[in-house]
């Protein structure tokens, strides 16, 4: 007689793997669907042609971005009253660039960025909070840019694809909603009573920090401003990025196009649908690039060039971490 056991861990990893290999499957397949209705031989002959000067000029509005990024992280940790030299919070957002780059998933770095503040923090809810309000504050910007672009560019908004009616909407949409947890914290408190069935202790303790940290960011006004501006400042840093590229390419296409294009592009990655919005994204820049009278191939190529810059650029997170992982050694022995 035999008998069988089960391997509870094996089967977790299993179901583990299942959605990274479907997210590889989505990326793989469309852009192979991309690849097949454009021209290779002109995309190649583009791409072996790129202005090296305009790369690098890319590669430093990037460097611009990163840093920017760092800045206003620090701005909400300071209005916690948690203060960390710039120099550890840029290593920390280049690392989390890495794993972002490198992860199938955008929360690894996410999650780099709240372990490396919780100790100074004290408190992972606290670290967690900041991150959020920073995303939430970029998202913002993100939605400023592309309204501004479209409401900038004409040659875009003849397409009929956005309108900058829209995009205005979408952006009061989003501020609406973000400013009554800022403003009225323990109405958010109330939303969130439902959860204390889950673990009432646990679940009271977090909305207790975390109503206290919204409170603590509506009795910062100066530091949410100077977030929301180098939020901003970030998101037009990478539509300069990308106009660079473009511009190594020889592709005739304006700030106020892209303005649009990147923004909706970063949306539109943010769908748990493929690896790292590869595929996706492509798909956007080709579809909108074509609405603009330009062939389907540029706008795959720039999405594409952009793509491996930033990873290119986000090795020296790599660095950084194991940097970092050796000083933890030498210090530990």
């Amino acid at each position: 007689m035999t008998t069988t056991t089960e391997n509870p861990s094996g089967a977790t990893r299993g179901r583990t793997l299942v959605l990274p290999v479907l997210k590889a499957a989505v990326s793989v397949a469309l852009l192979w669907i991309l690849f097949s209705r454009v021209d290779a031989a002109r995309l190649w002959s583009l791409a072996r042609n790129a202005s090296i000067p305009w790369l690098a000029g890319a590669l430093s509005l990037y460097l611009a971005m990163v840093l920017a990024s760092a800045w206003r992280w620090g701005l909400l940790l300071g209005a916690q009253g948690v203060h960390l030299p710039f120099t550890r919070l840029t290593s920390s957002f280049l690392v989390a660039t890495f794993f972002n780059n490198f992860l199938p998933s955008n929360i690894g770095g996410d999650v780099v960025r709240i372990a490396d503040t919780a100790p100074a923090a004290g408190s992972k809810t606290l670290a967690t909070t900041v991150v959020l309000i920073d995303r939430g504050i970029g998202l913002l910007g993100l939605a400023l840019v592309a309204a501004l672009g479209a409401t900038a560019g004409p040659r875009f908004g003849d397409t009929g694809a956005l309108a900058p009616g829209i995009l205005w909407a979408g952006f009061g949409l989003a501020a609406v909603i973000a400013t009554p947890a800022l403003l009225v914290p323990r109405g958010l408190a109330w939303i969130l009573q439902p959860l204390r069935v889950l673990h009432p202790a646990w679940v009271d303790e977090r909305i207790e920090r975390l109503t206290g940290a919204l409170a603590r960011f509506r009795e910062a006004p100066a530091a949410l401003a100077g977030c929301f501006a180098g939020a901003v400042f970030v998101q037009a840093a990478l539509v300069a990025f990308y106009l660079a590229i473009a511009y190594s390419l020889g592709i005739p296409i304006g700030f106020p196009e892209l303005a649009v294009i990147v923004p909706l592009s970063f949306i539109v990655q943010m769908l748990p649908v493929s690896m790292n919005g590869f595929g996706v994204r492509e798909a956007t820049f080709g579809f909108y690039f074509s609405r603009l009278g330009l062939p389907m191939e540029a706008g795959v190529l720039v999405s594409l060039m952009g793509a491996a810059l930033m990873m290119v650029f986000s090795l020296s997170g790599a660095v950084c971490y194991v940097a970092r992982r050796s000083s933890d050694g030498r210090h530990s022995a």
